[in-house]
């Protein structure tokens, strides 16, 4: 077999080509929009690409090609020889990936599905729009402060008709920033709308929000994250790869476990946290809830929650691979009468 790499860049990318013996065979810099023509009508080959914004794409194109596409990990690339002696080129970070497939069998991380990667971005466009509200909210409380005017805290959505039942006189900055933070207010429902039909229709989704305090946004990005249930053999392996799982920084006869370890997704991680929360208002008496009870007497809520967090994935990844609806009473161990009472 063949193995050709491919530095991708924006708008160029390196292609070097290489026999299973390591001989280069063919070397060229091609545009990156037209990958697919150096892929096709090429016997299958193992294309190695290192992890990028375009690397899935790509992938995407290797598999329809009939290749063997290995997306590297960037935190691998640099013991692979990549800028090697501080010398990095895209020529020789091409010719350094594909000298490495042809003496090792490379490992790939997941490439995630195109279901996987639209949600991803339509639930970061969400948190995009949000944040631009939240950026322009601030500033016309920074004005109203600098007025000597105080507003209550309400829904986002509601705030300049709040500011304009105010009777301080507003300039036209003032009302440039209300108009754009109405039209925020139009397109973040459109996306709240389009995420809940999302999660409607997908079969895993609606499954996973029949659990308390799991919307469409908890459901969507977490299905998103993990894509194949199948590539995980327990719900162990699940909660590490969310990053909800306690680290550990030991040596010799010292022994420290320390806190979670934040890998994976910080989006879905939160939206989990906010769901445990969710479920500690609205079901106070779900195991889970009496269960994550039990340990903030002991060590606090926020750790208590943290902990309900990876309970809850493990609960989620168990209800996906069984395609089974939630069970309050398989949630967590049964809890004794009086703590329930």
């Amino acid at each position: 077999m063949q193995h050709l790499a491919i530095d991708l860049g924006g708008r160029e990318s390196q292609v070097c080509l290489r026999a299973q013996d390591g001989l280069i065979l063919r070397e060229v810099r091609v545009p990156t929009k037209l990958i697919e023509s150096e892929l096709g009508g090429r016997p299958p080959c193992r294309v190695i690409i290192e992890t990028c914004a375009e690397a899935f794409s790509v992938a995407d194109a290797a598999l329809r090609l009939g290749h063997d596409p290995r997306v590297v990990p960037a935190t691998l690339a640099r013991a692979l020889g990549v800028g090697a002696r501080r010398l990095k080129t895209d020529q020789r970070d091409a010719r350094a990936l594909s000298e490495a497939s042809c003496r090792i069998e490379l490992p790939s991380v997941h490439i995630p599905s195109a279901w996987a990667r639209e949600t991803k971005s339509l639930c970061s466009m969400r948190d995009g729009l949000v944040q631009s509200r939240t950026m322009l909210i601030n500033t016309v409380r920074g004005w109203m402060r600098g007025q000597r005017e105080r507003l209550a805290v309400g829904q986002p959505g509601s705030f300049p008709g709040r500011v304009r039942r105010t009777e301080i006189p507003r300039p036209e900055f003032v009302e440039r920033q209300l108009r754009a933070i109405e039209a925020l207010n139009v397109e973040i429902k459109a996306a709240d709308r389009e995420l809940k039909q999302r999660a409607v229709n997908h079969r895993f989704c609606k499954l996973l929000m029949t659990v308390p305090g799991v919307g469409p946004q908890t459901a969507l990005r977490f299905v998103a994250a993990v894509d194949d249930i199948s590539r995980f053999k327990t719900p162990h392996e699940v909660e590490s790869y969310l990053g909800l799982t306690p680290g550990e920084n030991s040596s010799s006869d010292r022994k420290q476990r320390t806190s979670i370890t934040k890998a994976g997704s910080a989006a879905t991680r939160w939206v989990l946290v906010e769901a445990c929360w969710t479920m500690k208002r609205c079901r106070p008496n779900d195991p889970i809830v009496l269960w994550g009870d039990r340990i903030a007497q002991r060590r606090g809520k926020r750790i208590a929650v943290v902990a309900m967090a990876r309970k809850l994935v493990g609960i989620l990844s168990a209800m996906w691979r069984h395609e089974t609806p939630y069970d309050p009473k398989r949630g967590a161990a049964a809890v004794p009468e009086d703590a329930a009472a």
